[in-house]
């Protein structure tokens, strides 16, 4: 005797699920182990954050967050006790009971919440008044320009310009001047100050200013294209007489070539396609499509920390950024074979 049809289909489904719920224990360990190493590169030790503060812009910052951290803990203990004490000392029958609700529950359940408010409001507001507080007129002052998908920086007073890198002197406030060329796009530096917008047609302010000396990423923390994420920067803070140096050299001409490759590259750079996009000072090269290479051997990385800066990358990129950075700006360019080494000899001597 054979069973219905609606039978024999539920009877299926029910053994395939009953499988599958067999077979997920034996699944758990496959699944850990292929998550760890997910959830673990979360917590790399050198990723920025603004709880880890190297300026005053973030330390209001990591100090508001841990303000509501802590009010967080809190108020989840308070509601754990009370749940607690509910589930060990309730009453042994489960009659329903009405009756008036207790006074201080009604005064607590909205008297905290409304403290609470007041004081996370507050501090919001100081804290907020005091990013905007932002250097005087004398301060020194720092343009940088949002490109897809890369910066330009610009120091007021010096001829030259670089990409992807602010040098600023410790201990100072430095003023920064934002445009956008195109897209939307948001400076961020998690370690020292908060993050503003880039608006086309707009020219915003903000203020870096670093308490001891290193270098600090920053980064687009808004959707720009599709090389968004490759949009980082550097922040380099020094003491003012190295900062004073540094600036004295992006407003001097590029070094000269040492060494007959150099020579070469120079004249393979100048007479080619480069110059037509780059400039490099002191040179024939005067184009202001792309980023200024005067300065591009000492750069922590290539295309916006894209990959890093060295002469196999270099050459890559030179031959067909497309394949390093997809989508940017810089076509293919018919370089000779012969004369690609010359040309990454030259441009990684220009520090």
């Amino acid at each position: 005797m054979s069973l219905p049809v609606e039978k024999t289909a539920g009877l299926t489904m029910g053994a395939a699920r009953d499988a599958r719920r067999r077979g997920l224990p034996r699944r758990l360990p496959v699944l850990a182990t292929l998550s760890g190493p997910l959830l673990l590169a979360g917590c790399a030790g050198d990723a920025p954050s603004a709880l880890n503060p190297g300026g005053a812009g973030a330390t209001r910052v990591a100090g508001l967050w841990w303000l509501l951290f802590w009010i967080s803990v809190a108020v989840f203990a308070e509601v754990m006790a009370v749940l607690a004490w509910a589930l060990v000392f309730r009453r042994g029958n489960a009659r329903v009971r009405h009756g008036q609700p207790l006074r201080f529950v009604t005064i607590a359940g909205a008297g905290l919440p409304f403290v609470i408010l007041v004081v996370v409001y507050g501090v919001g507001l100081r804290d907020l008044a005091a990013l905007g507080d932002g250097p005087g007129p004398d301060a020194p002052t720092v343009e940088v320009t949002g490109h897809k998908w890369w910066w330009e920086v610009r120091y007021p007073g010096a001829s030259g310009a670089t990409a992807n890198e602010i040098h600023i002197p410790v201990g100072e406030r430095v003023k920064v001047r934002l445009r956008t060329d195109d897209v939307l796009h948001s400076f961020w530096v998690p370690q020292l100050m908060p993050k503003t917008d880039l608006i086309a047609g707009e020219t915003r302010e903000t203020w870096l200013r670093a308490e001891r000396p290193g270098s600090y990423r920053g980064q687009c923390a808004e959707y720009c294209g599709t090389q968004h994420a490759h949009m980082a920067f550097l922040v380099v803070a020094q003491p003012r007489t190295d900062f004073d140096a540094w600036l004295a050299r992006l407003d001097a001409p590029a070094r000269e070539p040492r060494t007959d490759a150099e020579r070469r590259g120079r004249q393979a750079f100048v007479q080619g396609t480069c110059a037509a996009c780059h400039a490099v000072r002191g040179t024939g090269a005067a184009g202001r499509v792309g980023p200024d290479l005067s300065n591009v051997g000492s750069r922590w990385s290539l295309g916006a920390g894209a990959v890093p800066n060295d002469a196999g990358h270099l050459g890559g990129w030179i031959a067909n950024a497309q394949t390093v950075k997809p989508g940017n700006a810089m076509p293919p360019q018919p370089v000779d074979a012969a004369e690609l080494p010359d040309l990454i000899a030259y441009l990684r001597s220009l520090e």
